[in-house]
């Protein structure tokens, strides 16, 4: 007779001791493999995750009111008192629609989205993504000027939902209660109110397909984007509780809301150009519907965003608040760089008002700054690191301007006995 052997498996996976690294005997007949203890302990990970997840984004999550809002956004965002109001007002209504839901109401809140009007580096993306660090929750950017409607070459709309997708590291619970910028918004306005046959795949047709997840749908999102995978199984995301905050631009703007409120633009000032910034930004306070609709905006886009906030121009001044005020500011970084290397860092009041009348005559407002500031630091950086003989920086007007040398020269013998 034919002697018979039992061979220990794993009671989970069925695998024999030989097929895996390590056999852990429990109870009489039962066994674990070494694979699906590491299973298991992947699955308790992401539970415990997913579970924080949601104790920090449910019920029982404090809802900021709108002034302790305002009160984070004055710590990262230098002037815009009355975007900054807006916009307090605006997420914690929204946040609290989420938390407190609709249920069993007779009145339904709808979402208020948010369009943001405003010169270039105003900032605008500053305020949406310092918001959604305040609120912590999934933050993502688009730009609308590189989105086509669908069937045209070009970016998909449900592309910048991937983007907030990815963010969330694809937990779609955390996603649907994001926030999404979409910026150059003012690019997508019909270029004629004549009718033509031919599509606006830029313009108005982008509007179009924007439309629907402004409001609220449940989209089709393609995992690798783009249609050049049509095998792909798509994540499906509910955009009713995603927060769409959209930015412009929009130049040309003040001109028509001062022929809508009667501001003749001639006489002293023969055009819309010949205003300064500070008319600009007060006319910009007094947009309504039918200016971005004559603006080339259609009029079921506008009514998508029905919380409008305008952004002043910075002055000099904002600049250089910009630079030493906020938590992250320019000059506090560097000012940490360099006493990484023990060298103390100052910039005279002089020299941070020469870096903002630059960036002033560039018209690049804050986003100038930094690029200005990393061009110039540049040699002394280099030489820090490698300089003992360094032990403190001033930075001064002259420097700036190009009229004192950056870097101090090497301290040699012959330098000493020549001084």
């Amino acid at each position: 007779m034919s002697k018979k052997y039992n061979v220990e498996r794993c009671t989970f996976c069925g695998k024999s001791r030989k097929l895996v690294d390590t056999l852990i005997a429990g109870p009489p007949g039962i066994y674990i493999c070494n694979e699906c203890i590491e299973l298991c302990n992947t699955i308790l990970v992401e539970e415990v995750r997913r579970k924080g997840q949601e104790k920090g984004s449910g019920k029982d999550k404090k809802l900021l009111s709108p002034k302790e809002v305002m009160a984070e956004l004055d710590k990262f965002v230098v002037g815009q008192k009355m975007a900054k109001k807006v916009l307090s007002v605006a997420v914690h209504n929204h946040y609290k629609r989420i938390l407190r839901g609709n249920v069993g109401d007779e009145v339904e809140i709808e979402k208020s989205n948010i369009l943001l009007i405003g010169p270039t580096g105003a900032g605008k993306t500053l305020l949406a993504k310092t918001l959604a660090k305040i609120l912590d929750v999934p933050f993502a950017i688009g730009d609308a000027t590189t989105v086509t409607e669908a069937g045209y070459v070009g970016e998909d709309v449900e592309n910048i939902l991937l983007r907030l997708v990815q963010a969330a590291d694809y937990d779609i619970e955390r996603a649907s209660n994001g926030i999404i910028f979409i910026d150059e918004i003012d690019k997508i306005g019909k270029t004629s109110k004549n009718v033509s046959i031919t599509r606006d795949v830029s313009g108005e047709g982008v509007q179009q397909a924007l439309l629907k997840i402004l409001e609220g749908t449940m989209a089709n999102i393609p995992p690798q984007g783009g249609r050049k995978h049509p095998e792909q199984s798509y994540i499906q995301l509910d955009t009713t509780n995603i927060l769409f905050i959209c930015g412009g631009a929009f130049t040309g703007l003040e001109e028509i809301v001062g022929q809508r409120i009667g501001k003749k633009l001639i006489g002293f000032h023969e055009d819309a150009k010949d205003l300064n910034e500070k008319e600009k930004g007060d006319l910009l306070q007094q947009v309504q519907v039918e200016d971005l609709v004559s603006f080339g905006l259609i009029p079921e886009f506008v009514g998508r965003l029905p919380i409008v906030a305008s952004l002043n121009p910075l002055s000099e001044d904002d600049l250089v608040r910009i630079m030493v005020e906020p938590k992250n500011a320019i000059v506090r970084q560097y000012e940490k760089f360099f006493k990484m290397d023990d060298v103390a860092l100052e910039f005279e009041d002089d020299a941070l008002r020469a870096v903002a009348k630059k960036a002033l005559d560039r018209g690049t407002g804050a986003r100038g700054l930094r690029s200005i500031l990393e061009s110039f630091m540049l040699d002394i950086m280099f030489e820090i690191p490698s300089r003992s003989d360094i032990k403190t920086v001033t930075i001064t007007e002259g420097m700036i301007q190009g009229k004192q040398p950056v870097v101090p020269p090497t301290k040699t013998k012959k330098n000493l006995e020549s001084a």
